[in-house]
């Protein structure tokens, strides 16, 4: 049987930094939770397989061991079908964000334990695109929202008249013992993910999901410099629970790119175009800020990727309020063609410089007499 790599597993390269290998361990725990998937078997092994692989590979040392050794190196080393060694904490806490509850703001989510019977997870996360001048400035958007809420026929389990037989896998414990070597540990129960109760025959008025979407239309207040990848909750606008009560929803914000403005960070860049002769003999020319115009002044002689910075006139920051940079770029620009006028006036300057005019000469003088010298 050929044995899987955790690389792979985690769709990662070998190299990969611990960042990048949350990132994409975030992004796979979530695609495939059984939250997500559920009576999905093979969602399931993945959800399995996938944690495995970040269990070992979020741990430095077992990381190694595993890079030298492969999987048969780590036998003894904490590893099985459960969590557990270093990469615990880590997993925990992406989980938490992922699926916790009640704390939370501008950035990650809470960390509420969750009703094993409730058949959904309360918070729910969404991507909201902005346009380049609604993250720089902030706005408000209406966004168009679905949610769901228990199945009232079943009461949220999913189950005809809302009865529920007793699970055979875990006896009604909702968790199964497993063994690791001289370690024994609970896991919560794969069949009926820690319920302890199974649906016997579905609800035909929710066909066994146990809960019912809405659609919803919610006003959401954008703070000004968000950035791509920047998370807000938005409390009371998630899933509805058995209770009545409603989780929270996440804004994860795309930023659209802008014509002219480049955006790192709190800092905004803009590539300046400059005549060659603009650049020889200086000037003073306006650009375009984020506020409005700047006006900045070539000194002479100004080089091609010249920097010029402007402090105070970029972007604010969403957590201390400060502004960024603008950074405006100078891109030279030559003359496409020239006509007989031109050219007379060009080589009369040229001239006028004398030896300064050809550069080339005085570096490679030297050069040549050195190449000739190595055929005598």
């Amino acid at each position: 049987m050929t044995e899987m790599d955790y690389y792979e597993v985690l769709e990662v390269s070998k190299n990969c930094s611990g960042a990048e290998l949350k990132k994409s361990y975030r992004k796979l725990a979530m695609k495939y939770h059984p939250d997500r998937n559920p009576d999905d078997q093979e969602a399931e092994d993945k959800f399995k397989i996938v944690n495995e692989a970040y269990q070992v590979l979020s741990d430095e040392e077992k990381r190694s061991i595993y890079d030298r050794y492969g999987k048969a190196g780590l036998e003894g080393q904490g590893m099985g079908g459960g969590f557990g060694g270093a990469g615990m904490d880590d997993i925990m806490d992406i989980f938490n964000s992922m699926f916790g509850g009640s704390s939370g703001g501008f950035g990650g989510f809470g960390r509420a334990q969750r009703d094993p019977s409730q058949k959904y997870a309360l918070d729910f996360e969404i991507e909201l695109p902005l346009e380049f001048h609604e993250a720089v400035f902030g706005c408000e958007k209406k966004i168009d929202i679905t949610y769901k809420t228990p199945c009232g026929e079943c009461k949220g389990t999913g189950a005809k008249d809302a009865k529920l037989d007793t699970c055979e896998y875990c006896g009604g414990q909702g968790q199964v013992l497993m063994r690791q070597g001289p370690m024994q540990f609970a896991q919560t129960c794969p069949k009926c993910h820690g319920e302890g109760k199974t649906v016997a025959h579905k609800c035909a008025s929710c066909n066994g999901k146990g809960y019912h979407e809405e659609e919803d239309t919610v006003t959401i207040k954008i703070p000004a410099g968000v950035d791509s990848g920047n998370r807000l909750r938005v409390q009371g606008h998630g899933n509805e629970a058995k209770n009545g009560q409603r989780g929270d929803l996440y804004l994860t914000f795309y930023v659209e790119e802008d014509e002219n403005f480049i955006r790192n960070g709190n800092d905004i860049y803009i590539e300046v175009p400059v005549f060659f002769t603009q650049a020889i003999l200086g000037e003073t020319i306006s650009i375009p800020a984020l506020d409005g115009e700047l006006e900045l002044e070539l000194k002479q002689s100004t080089k091609d990727k010249e920097q010029f910075v402007f402090e105070g006139e970029g972007v604010v920051d969403v957590h201390s309020g400060r502004k960024g940079r603008l950074v405006a770029q100078v891109s030279m620009v030559l003359p496409k063609k020239i006509n007989e006028e031109q050219k007379e006036l060009l080589e009369k300057l040229q001239e006028s410089y004398g030896v300064e005019s050809r550069p080339h000469k005085s570096t490679f003088d030297s050069a040549f007499d050195r190449v000739k010298s190595w055929f005598r």
